[in-house]
């Protein structure tokens, strides 16, 4: 097993970790989403998380809850959480079991939830899930954050790739 497969955990393992970071006085931040195809955007956001915190936990969005379009998810989850995994910024990765991080962030109890600016709710279409994920971050003691980094869509690349019409 390679380097990148040994970060990727199951929930339940990811949950025994960050709680025995967090009585290490670590900070965590949890960064979760579909990751469908990685871009700069990603890789720019995560390297923005990781200069917040002490720990960047990356979960990833099961396929069966991908719903980004035709032929999506491009590369199922366990080649995303390893590639995820691959980054020297992301410490920890993990397949989540649910179609939004509502129970995995009460599962891992964050110090920190962290998404791209194109979440934050003054601007464009918010992911209904986004709120819903906000507030159980409060219920366990957390923050909410954002990056402000290069925002790109793998969803728009492969519609111009695949010429999918808007």
């Amino acid at each position: 097993m390679n380097r990148s497969q040994d970060k990727v955990l199951k929930l339940e393992g990811l949950a025994e970790m960050v709680r025995r970071l967090k009585e290490d006085k670590k900070t965590v931040a949890l960064c979760h989403g579909c990751f469908d195809i990685m871009h700069i955007g990603h890789l720019r956001h995560f390297e923005a998380v990781k200069a917040m915190a002490d720990v960047v936990v990356v979960t990833v969005t099961p396929d069966r809850f991908v719903n980004k379009g035709p032929n999506r998810p491009v590369f199922p989850d366990d080649q995303r959480a390893e590639l995820i995994a691959g980054l020297r910024v992301v410490d920890w990765v993990a397949i989540n079991s649910w179609s939004s991080a509502v129970e995995t962030i009460r599962l891992i109890r964050p110090n920190l939830f962290v998404k791209g600016q194109e979440y934050e709710p003054q601007t464009q279409q918010v992911n209904p899930n986004f709120f819903a994920e906000a507030k159980a971050v409060e219920e366990v003691g957390g923050k909410v954050t954002f990056t402000y980094e290069f925002i790109s869509s793998s969803t728009a690349a492969v519609k111009r790739l695949w010429n999918i019409p808007k």
